[in-house]
């Protein structure tokens, strides 16, 4: 295995960190308004990702600050054009993030319910936007010979994008209820279980149809076999929660997630952009990425440190396990 095919998967696996724990930060950010009936519940809803949701967007910082060292070409080809797209994802996670810190800085409760609609409106608009803009990775959008994206925002949002924007934004709320329902006691928790089967059972009628789509047109052996075990992941973490065994339950939703990425870079491999125009100026894992040498001193310098990464965030998961009550949230006056 050379090692374009060794950063392609390493991306991969980026993504799948980043859909694996921020996707239940943004399932409860859409969900803590509604959810929590009273200040003490919604309180305990973002003190469940409180600790942890910051720490989970560097995935994604790390994500693209691979894919910029990686393969130059097809950084600069999906940040330009995707431009507005990534720019109304990149004010949503901005707004989230003011809206997480700055709605207990006053007691008024018109002031703390803006802030809940703007947590919710921030964490959807990313829940829906990544399930677009990986939809049209994947299938392909207009690329001419200089390697320009040529089309505009609205040539992402065309049906496939969308259902892959469905996707991503069910799948997040099904692992965003099976975290709370892990998280959470008491009536929070009872709610968050209810809620659990409708949502999963929306999520995987759409996921199904998404990924056989997105098989239809470019599957692989791969694509396809990680696309039936992902669907299964699912009923079997609906089952799980069913039962009250929720921390299977959450596992399971993230297994689904994780092996619904896998699917979606097995179905572009070895492509990494390709070309609705002509297939010929398409972006690849060859004629994309950088030079031997860099890629050989990114392989070291992410063997040294992603191991370090990953056991700083495990601690901090470790730390914060237990599971948050409203009878021990306060209510800052």
């Amino acid at each position: 295995m050379d090692l374009t095919t060794v950063w392609f998967a390493l991306i991969a696996g980026l993504w799948i960190g980043y859909f694996f724990l921020e996707g239940f930060d943004f399932g409860v950010g859409i969900l803590a308004p509604f959810l929590g009936k009273n200040e003490s519940e919604r309180r305990a809803l973002l003190r469940t990702i409180g600790p942890v949701w910051d720490g989970n967007e560097v995935w994604v910082i790390v994500a693209g600050g691979a894919t910029f060292a990686a393969f130059p070409e097809w950084y600069a080809t999906l940040f330009s054009g995707f431009y507005l797209a990534l720019f109304l994802l990149l004010v949503g996670l901005i707004v989230r993030g003011i809206g997480i810190e700055y709605r207990n800085k006053r007691s008024s409760t018109a002031w703390r319910t803006r802030w809940d609609m703007l947590i919710a409106l921030g964490s959807f608009i990313p829940a829906l936007l990544w399930g677009v803009a990986f939809a049209n990775i994947v299938a392909g959008v207009p690329i001419d010979a200089s390697k320009n994206f040529t089309g505009d925002l609205f040539t992402l949002l065309n049906p496939f994008g969308l259902l892959g924007g469905l996707t991503t934004l069910s799948l997040f709320l099904t692992h965003g209820l099976t975290f709370l329902a892990l998280k959470t006691e008491g009536d929070l928790r009872a709610r968050a279980n209810a809620m659990v089967m409708p949502v999963g059972i929306a999520a995987a009628v759409i996921a199904v149809a998404f990924l056989g789509w997105a098989n239809a047109q470019r599957g692989s052996t791969l694509s396809e076999v990680t696309s039936v075990v992902a669907a299964l992941a699912l009923v079997v973490a609906l089952v799980a929660n069913r039962v009250k065994r929720e921390g299977w339950a959450f596992l399971l939703t993230g297994v689904t997630l994780a092996l619904a990425v896998v699917s979606l870079f097995a179905a572009l491999y070895p492509d990494v952009m390709p070309s609705s125009t002509n297939p010929a100026y398409s972006l690849t894992i060859t004629n994309a990425s950088s030079t031997p040498y860099t890629l050989t001193i990114m392989t070291v310098v992410a063997v040294i440190f992603t191991p370090i990464v990953l056991i700083y965030q495990g601690w901090t998961y470790y730390i914060f396990r237990k599971r948050v009550s409203v009878d021990r949230t306060p209510v800052k006056s």
